[in-house]
This record gives C-alpha cells, structure tokens and sequence, in this order.
C-alpha cells in the first residue's frame, strides 16, 4: 500500500507536468462549448454522446501519453530495478484518470442543465467506461515505439469501441451485435441517467456486469503484454 501511494503521488505529478490536467480542463470547456448552445429540452439528448466522447478522450488518449512520455524518457525500463510491481504501476496510472474523467462527466452536467440527472447512474457508467478506454489505451500502445506509429492503428480499436454502440444509441443500427461492444453498456447507462432509456433488470445486468469481465480481462491481459513488449525490451 505504501508503494501505491508513493507512485500514486509521483503519477500526479507527472500528469501536472505533463500538463494532462489542464487537457482535461480545456475538454471540459469545449463540451460545455457544444452544449450551452443547445436549448435546454436538447441537453439532455446530447449528453451521453458528450459522455462517452469524454471517456474515451480521456480514457484512451491521455493514458496513452503518459505510456509514450515514460519511453521517450527511458523511465520504464527503470521499472525492472525497483520493488513496485506492475499492479500497483498500473493502478497509480488509471486511479488518477479515473478520477479526471469523473470529475469532466460531473461538472460538465452540472453546468450545462443542473443535476436533474441520476447521480449513481452516470458516475457508474462514466467509472466503467473510463476503465475500458484506459486499459485499452494502454494495451495498444506497448508495441510502439512512438506516439505517431500508435496513432493510426489506435483508431481502430478506438472505431470498434465507439461506433457500434453511437449507431445502436441513434437507432441507425439496431443489430444485437452491438451488445458484444463493451462500451455499449456505459452508453445505455448514460442513456438512462437522462432518463433517454429505460432499462430494464436485465439490461441492468449487462450494463454493469459485462463490462466488468471485461476490464477484468483487459487487466490480466496488461501484465504479459508489458512484460512482453517493455520489461523484455529494456
């Protein structure tokens, strides 16, 4: 534990120097830019698109960079030689993202039309879709060497997690297909924390349970990966 509260606090520091808090900050702002326009009965439509375009910003993109700053500056390599296992590295890299994100879908509402929402709702989905960006973000970016050879091929597991669900939401899609996307059950929970879905138990379930097998998943997956492309490397 107290490992995980050392690296907890070097991550935060990082992320300030970095500058990753103050991209949070400005993709807050450039929400509410896109929803204070909107009447006050169209807020609420938008609003988990706005959500699920947040934690993947967010989610995938910022955990992404902090892997790239860490190789352009040889710090994971480093890793090999110290007594903080990969578990308590990669907590101390999601727990403060998680937190930005949370902290961006909670404001960003709140602003834009009051807290005429369900609380626990949005911050379960916003908790569930964060964690799948991140883990995701940082599976795909340990093969590569460079933030610009990444990017291109991120945007397909970014397309697959994110367009599916957006066209099943829309009604343009309707395929059940779409409840094989993880990302599919934070959307629904978006939905229904602006009363634009209801759900049933069952869907419930799903919303909350099927993304969790797979951040389990995605979690168990992170170690032999990092192995394989950091630790070996170094």
């Amino acid at each position: 534990m107290i490992r995980l509260l050392h690296a907890l606090r070097l991550e935060l520091i990082l992320q300030v120097r970095q500058r990753f808090l103050h991209a949070a900050l400005f993709s807050g702002l450039i929400w509410l830019a896109v929803l204070l326009p909107l009447s006050r009965g169209l807020r609420p439509v938008a609003e988990p698109y706005i959500l699920l375009g947040d934690t993947c910003i967010i989610g995938f993109f910022f955990v992404a960079g902090t892997v790239f700053f860490e190789k352009q500056e040889r710090t994971l390599g480093a890793l090999v030689s110290t007594p903080l296992r990969f578990w308590e590295y990669l907590a101390a890299k999601i727990i403060p993202l998680v937190l930005i994100s949370l902290a961006v879908a909670l404001v960003v509402p709140a602003i834009s039309h009051g807290f005429d929402f369900a609380l626990i709702t949005l911050v379960t989905g916003t908790v569930l879709g964060t964690l799948l960006m991140l883990l995701i973000g940082f599976i795909t970016s340990l093969p590569f060497a460079s933030i610009s050879d990444w990017f291109l091929a991120a945007t397909i597991p970014l397309a697959v997690m994110t367009v599916p669900p957006v066209l099943y939401y829309s009604g343009v899609w309707t395929s059940g297909l779409t409840y094989l996307v993880p990302t599919q059950g934070p959307l629904l929970l978006f939905g229904a924390a602006f009363d634009q879905v209801s759900l049933s138990s069952g869907q419930l379930l799903y919303c909350v349970a099927y993304p969790l097998v797979w951040v389990a998943a995605l979690w168990r997956s992170a170690a032999p990966l990092f192995s394989r492309y950091v630790l070996a490397r170094s």
